[in-house]
């Protein structure tokens, strides 16, 4: 039997609620990115109809199959997650989508000039590899201001702030040092946006200063 996603959906919203009041945040701070992945069209389409508004993937070719066949939910916002070739930028300079995972000058000058073309500015975040992990994407810390810089230089692209995943623990609060380590970045580069934190560590995030959780599972299910 599929999983209720009005259910799950409930469920990951009482989850933020309850870990914004432990630590004295609204939760209307915090905006839950719902994550699809490899779940087709109709089960974004029951999350719309739950309230829901701003989704995420993880690839390409799925963001824009599902974005092209939901456009007739007004008000959708759609994220890419997911780790962003040069060459597929062009697909992404389109209204209503940011890019979280921004992690080279070159790809920032691809975007900049796909979303001229578009006639556009695209909101960008600035994926960061905290803690190092050679098979992850993301930029180095020491690399983060030159990336930054030229985002800053880009006239159709918006900084918005940063991302990042941490190493898969077993115990979610072993990810809050590398949360900590995102806000500390972003903080003393005066960034608003900080997307950490998915269906297993969301509550860390969220005391860290998250300020979006991307989730897919707990409202989903299992992909199929």
């Amino acid at each position: 039997m599929a999983v209720s996603v009005r259910d799950g959906l409930s469920r990951v919203r009482d989850r933020i609620a309850d870990a914004c009041a432990r630590v004295g945040r609204d939760p209307a701070g915090v905006t839950l990115v719902a994550v699809s992945k490899r779940h087709p069209a109709e089960r974004v389409r029951e999350a719309y109809a739950a309230g829901q508004r701003v989704f995420g993937e993880n690839y390409v070719q799925e963001l824009v199959e599902k974005a092209d066949a939901l456009a007739d939910l007004d008000g959708a916002r759609w994220h890419f997650i997911g780790h962003l070739q040069r060459n597929k930028a062009k697909l992404l300079a389109r209204p209503g989508m940011v890019v979280e995972t921004v992690d080279s000058e070159r790809l920032a000058a691809e975007l900049d000039k796909r979303a001229a073309s578009a006639g556009l500015v695209l909101p960008v975040l600035v994926q960061v590899n905290v803690a190092g992990e050679a098979q992850k994407s993301g930029c180095a810390p020491e690399a983060l201001d030159a990336i930054l810089d030229a985002v800053a230089s880009a006239a159709h692209l918006e900084a918005r702030g940063l991302m990042t995943i941490p190493p898969a623990v077993d115990d979610p609060e072993a990810a809050r040092p590398h949360f900590a380590a995102l806000r500390a970045l972003a903080e003393a580069r005066g960034l608003a946006e900080l997307s950490m934190g998915m269906s297993a560590d969301l509550e860390a995030a969220i005391a860290e200063g998250a300020t979006s959780v991307r989730v897919g599972t707990a409202i989903f299910g299992p992909r199929p």
